[in-house]
């Protein structure tokens, strides 16, 4: 089978790998289509994300669905035949944070296409791969694979909104409008804010943003957004967007740091942590949202395809992955099997 291959930065390859063996508590599937991710990019452009290095060649991707193509001996959950979401997270469920809701912070996790661990966790781009039962769950066969495969970024922003706490009636600064940032406006919108403002660097994404929930818009090279706001999330992973979020907070605002920030010390103006009582959390990847966003998905309360920028099959990975870095002309590129376009 082909998979698609990561082994420092800028140098990425389809190459050939003996088709994967599964276990009886996993599923294999074929993949239907997979989404580039920040993180992607990063691994692409920079040979790591964050405090991740490569260390070895990866297999990318973890925004992924397909179907489900052969099942072990214990798998009950799927079907071969199956449509599948894939959820890219795989924890231990053993430890005290699985056992206490907090797979996401297992330290023991096991996520796609991620160098968190070494030897590294090889992803899903590619033509076959597996997965435990409890990582799949299963869409509409009349979903497409892309739109499925965004349940992975819709539940990042669902467990965001969820780390902000009630956000019923208020006011939301997201800053960043990159996928992430563009699907917090709709989660934010979802849990009931009523004044949520997008703000980047560039215009092209922020006209997306108002498609996917934002009431207003805001290119921070033009001018600074209006009042200060309940709670901001913090989407673009740069210090000079973490500055201009504490900056926009009231008092007693609270501030979700949800863009993952460059390796190393981050210098910030954090006095107003202290003077304004500025509340500050993190927010890892995502939980049970993962199912919440495959639903929302599934019903139509949410819709992604303005999000959906191009396809591209993975034998053009590398055209793929230029046009996902330029902001200015896609938000959200997917892989495709090649024989989808033949």
């Amino acid at each position: 089978m082909k998979a698609l291959r990561i082994h420092a930065a800028h140098d990425l390859r389809l190459q050939d790998l003996p088709e994967p063996e599964f276990a009886p508590d996993e599923a294999l599937i074929r993949l239907g289509a997979g989404g580039i991710c920040g993180s992607d990019l990063h691994y692409y452009a920079h040979g790591g994300v964050g405090d991740f290095r490569l260390r070895e060649a990866m297999t990318l991707g973890h925004e992924v669905a397909g179907d489900v193509v052969a099942v072990g001996a214990e798998v009950t959950h799927v079907r071969v035949g199956d449509r599948v979401a894939v959820n890219p997270s795989r924890p231990c469920l053993h430890c005290e944070q699985c056992l206490s809701g907090h797979s996401n912070l297992c330290p023991n996790m096991r996520f796609f296409g991620s160098a968190a661990r070494f030897p590294h966790v090889q992803g899903a781009f590619a033509e076959l791969f597996t997965a435990r039962q409890d990582q799949c769950v299963v869409v509409s066969s009349t979903m497409s694979y892309a739109v499925a495969a965004c349940a992975e970024p819709l539940a990042v922003t669902l467990h965001a909104v969820s780390q902000a706490g009630p956000l019923l009636g208020g006011r939301v600064l997201i800053v960043g409008a990159g996928p992430i940032g563009v699907l917090l406006a709709t989660s934010a919108r979802l849990a009931g804010a009523t004044q949520i403002t997008v703000t980047d660097l560039q215009s092209a994404p922020l006209r997306v943003a108002e498609q996917m929930g934002a009431t207003e818009t805001v290119n921070v090279r033009e001018q600074a957004p209006a009042g200060l706001f309940d709670v901001a999330f913090e989407a673009s992973g740069s210090p000079a967007g973490l500055a201009s979020a504490l900056g926009a907070l009231r008092p007693g605002g609270r501030l979700v740091q949800v863009g993952m920030l460059p390796s190393g010390p981050t210098s910030a103006p954090l006095n107003p942590l202290i003077s304004r009582e500025i509340t500050v959390v993190g927010s890892f990847r995502f939980h049970r949202e993962f199912g919440w966003a495959a639903e929302l998905l599934g019903s139509g309360r949410v819709d992604v395809t303005p999000i959906l920028s191009a396809s591209f099959p993975l034998s053009r990975a590398q055209e793929a992955f230029e046009l996902a870095a330029d902001r200015e002309r896609a938000v959200k590129v997917s892989l495709l099997p090649d024989e989808v376009f033949a």
